[in-house]
């Protein structure tokens, strides 16, 4: 063969290899372009709405909170529950304008997303409303309470493992910016106690650190981390104190505000000092001063939802979620029992053993 015909075949492969690679990358790039669709289950909390409205209209200057379109929702609503069945024909409206299409059954909702946010202000049906999502393997987010009970929680994590798929739940005060910046605060050093305090109001159909005062044991997570080993409770009708004692001899407590000024926020003590978190959605005083911000009430677990999203990566471990809930609980148990000292690891235990019952299991699949 002419040695010229050879060079234009091998030219013409080499064009054609060229234009491949110019088309694959530009599928790629339109794929990886196509936004995460998010469905939400339930919408009756207010949270479902401001998440939508943060990934449909991200601030310019958070890029974490592009690249998702929130499409389908299913209504939900506790019919028992006036906060809740109230809000559904609220915030529906404004959830249609934002493009999010409304559908009868969570299945339908699940037909049509990537990833799921729960979203019901009730915890009481979390589980039951969470089992076809995971069984879906969609990655989820639950809004707070996670569950109306330890035990749901547990199971909740166990289904995760089973089905594979990543799923976390958060009070948004642990992504307040004051609250998240403690830990590493210039003026704290190294974290060696926390007082958070916040509202305590308490409700008949959940436990009483549950519903309300969640808010304020994220942030003693989010402010000491995990390791909680017994927990005391003292309560009168104005206010709760809870104290709770690390491994490495540190002590956390929550004071709950039922009578008088409700702020939620923290003092944390350090190796370098003591420093307040400041203002709720703001971030935390240096040196006396608050950094000029935009209000971050939403924004940050938002942020935080969105990254989850695109990594599958929770920001919350499952273990420190199931300590925190065996907390509160064991809190509980302290004041059933007259404000003795109840351990933590037994509550956890307990509760594991109960679960595996329940399913009919000789053990859960936890971390």
């Amino acid at each position: 063969m002419p040695t010229v015909f050879k060079q234009t075949i091998g030219w013409q492969q080499l064009r054609w290899y060229w234009l491949w690679g110019i088309l694959f990358t530009c599928s790629t790039w339109v794929q990886s372009a196509e936004p995460i669709r998010v469905g939400i289950v339930s919408i009756d909390n207010y949270q479902a709405l401001a998440f939508t409205e943060l990934f449909h209209h991200p601030p310019a200057d958070n890029p974490a909170l592009r690249g998702l379109k929130v499409v389908a929702a299913w209504p939900g609503g506790s019919p028992d529950l006036k906060e809740s069945f109230t809000n559904v024909p609220r915030w529906k409206p404004l959830l249609e304008k934002q493009g999010v299409r409304m559908e009868e059954t969570i299945d339908a909702v699940l037909a049509q997303v990537d990833a799921v946010m729960l979203m019901t202000v009730d915890g009481r049906p979390h589980l039951a409303q969470v089992r076809p999502v995971l069984k879906a393997r969609k990655p989820v987010y639950i809004g707070r309470p996670m569950a109306a009970s330890l035990e749901d929680v547990i199971e909740m994590f166990h289904l995760a493992r089973r089905y594979q798929t990543p799923i976390f739940s958060c009070s948004q005060h642990r992504f307040s910016p004051g609250i998240a910046q403690m830990r590493s605060h210039p003026e704290v050093g190294e974290v060696t106690g926390c007082l958070v305090y916040g509202g305590c109001p308490t409700e008949p159909h959940h436990p009483d650190f549950f519903y309300h005062a969640i808010h304020s044991f994220e942030s003693l997570y989010t402010i000491m981390g995990i390791g909680a080993l017994s927990v005391t409770r003292a309560r009168t009708a104005e206010t709760e104190l809870v104290t709770g004692v690390w491994r490495d001899g540190r002590i956390g407590t929550y004071r709950g505000i039922r009578q008088g000024t409700v702020q939620y926020s923290a003092l944390v003590f350090g190796s370098k000092g003591i420093a307040p978190a400041g203002q709720y959605g703001y971030p935390a005083p240096v040196n006396g001063v608050v950094p000029k911000s935009r209000y971050k009430g939403y924004e940050g677990v938002a942020s935080e939802i969105a990254k989850f999203y695109k990594s599958r990566r929770p920001p919350v471990t499952a273990t420190e979620t199931i300590e925190l809930f065996a907390l509160m609980e064991a809190a509980h148990e302290s004041g059933r029992r007259g404000g003795v000292p109840v351990q933590i690891p037994e509550v956890i235990a307990q509760a594991q053993e109960r679960v595996a019952r329940r399913l009919g299991v000789s053990q859960l699949d936890l971390p």
